[in-house]
C-alpha cells in the first residue's frame, strides 16, 4: 500500500527540466544552476497544533506547502524543488488525493517540483523541506537590520489569529479571515523583490513581535513598534483595536514578511514592491539601540502583551 501511495503522488507530481531522477529512487538528482547559491527550508505541521484536525486536506496541502515557501520568502529566493513526508494514520487514498489538491496547486504557482520524500504510518503529520536558489551575496538574512533602519511588514497582520480564536471559542468565522488561515499566501515575489534593498528579513510565523525579536538580536538591535500604524485588512476592521492588537502583534499563520530598510531605501520599496503587482507593505516602526522590541500604543504609553508569540514547547 505505501508504494501505491508513492506511485501516485509521483503520477500527478509535476517535473522541472532541471530534475535529472526525481520520485522513486533512493534519492532524486538536482541540477543547481551555475552561479546560483542552494537555499533549504524545512517546517513540520501536526494536527490540532499546526492546522484544525478537521481541515479540508485540500486546505492541510496547501498549507504544509505554503509555510515552506515563506521561509524562501524571507530569504530572497526563488523556489525550485520540495520533499514531502507524510505521516498517516491510515493509507487512505482520499486525504492523499485531497492534500495534492492543494499542495501540488500551489507547488504550480511557484515552478516547484515535488522530488522525494517519504510515507509512514502515525498520527497525522506533515514534513516537508524546500530547496530554492539565490544569487551569492543577495539572500536576505535576519542578520543586518541598523539602527535607524524603518520596520516594515507586508500584507495585512492578524487576519489568521483572528480566524483561530474565533474557531477556538465556538463562534462563526469570517470567510476571508478564515481564508488567510487556511491557505496562506507566501510572499515570494514580494521576497524577491526586497533583495538588495532590505537590510533584514523574518517571515511572521509565530507572531510579529516574537519575530522580528529574532531579527534584532541577530542583528544587536532592539526595535520600537506603533500599534496605530499596524495595517488593519477590511475584515478585521470590525473588531475594535485593543480586541485586534493581539491578533495582529502576536498572532503568526499569516506568513507576511517583516523586514528593514534603511529610511533613504522607502521610496526604492514601494517601486519594488509595486512592481510584484502582489502585496504592499507598511513602516510600523523603526530600529534602535536598546535590545528588545517595544510596542507603543496611540497614547504614547507601552503595550505590553501577554506574550509575543506563539511558544512551540
Amino acid at each position: 500500500m505505501e508504494f501505491d501511495l508513492i506511485s501516485r503522488i509521483r503520477d500527478r507530481a509535476p517535473r522541472r527540466v532541471d530534475v535529472v531522477l526525481g520520485i522513486g529512487d533512493d534519492a532524486a538528482l538536482l541540477q543547481v544552476p551555475s552561479g546560483m547559491q542552494l537555499v533549504v527550508a524545512m517546517d513540520t505541521l501536526n494536527a490540532g497544533v499546526h492546522f484544525p484536525a478537521a481541515a479540508a486536506p485540500a486546505d492541510i496541502g496547501w498549507k504544509a506547502l505554503a509555510v515552506n515557501l515563506s521561509d524562501l520568502a524571507a530569504m530572497g529566493a526563488q523556489p525550485a524543488w520540495c520533499t514531502l513526508s507524510l505521516s498517516l494514520p491510515e493509507a487512505a487514498s482520499a486525504f492523499v488525493d485531497g492534500f495534492l489538491d492543494g499542495f501540488l496547486e500551489l507547488a504550480a504557482r511557484h515552478d516547484v517540483s515535488l522530488v522525494g520524500g517519504d510515507t509512514t504510518r502515525g498520527p497525522l503529520s506533515i514534513c516537508v523541506a524546500v530547496h530554492g536558489l539565490v544569487e551569492p551575496g543577495r539572500a536576505l538574512r535576519r542578520a543586518g537590520a541598523g539602527v535607524g533602519d524603518d520596520v516594515w511588514v507586508t500584507g495585512t497582520p492578524g487576519d489568521a489569529a483572528a480566524a483561530l480564536a474565533a474557531l477556538q471559542a465556538g463562534a462563526a468565522v469570517d470567510r476571508a479571515l478564515r481564508a488567510r488561515l487556511d491557505r496562506p499566501t507566501p510572499r515570494v515575489a514580494a521576497g524577491r523583490a526586497l533583495a538588495g534593498i532590505a537590510s533584514a528579513c523574518i517571515d511572521v510565523s509565530d507572531g510579529l513581535l516574537a519575530d522580528l525579536g529574532h531579527v534584532c538580536a541577530a542583528s544587536g538591535t532592539g526595535a520600537c513598534i506603533e500599534l496605530e500604524a499596524l495595517p488593519v485588512s477590511k475584515a478585521l476592521t470590525r473588531f475594535r483595536p485593543e480586541l485586534r492588537w493581539p491578533w495582529q502583534a502576536t498572532g503568526g499563520d499569516d506568513y507576511e514578511l517583516c523586514f528593514t530598510a534603511p529610511a533613504a531605501q522607502r521610496e526604492a520599496v514601494a517601486t519594488a514592491l509595486a512592481a510584484t503587482g502582489e502585496i504592499g507593505a507598511t513602516r510600523i516602526g523603526r530600529i534602535e539601540t536598546s535590545t528588545g522590541v517595544r510596542a507603543r500604543s496611540p497614547d504614547g504609553t507601552p503595550w505590553t502583551p501577554a506574550m509575543p508569540g506563539y511558544r512551540h514547547f
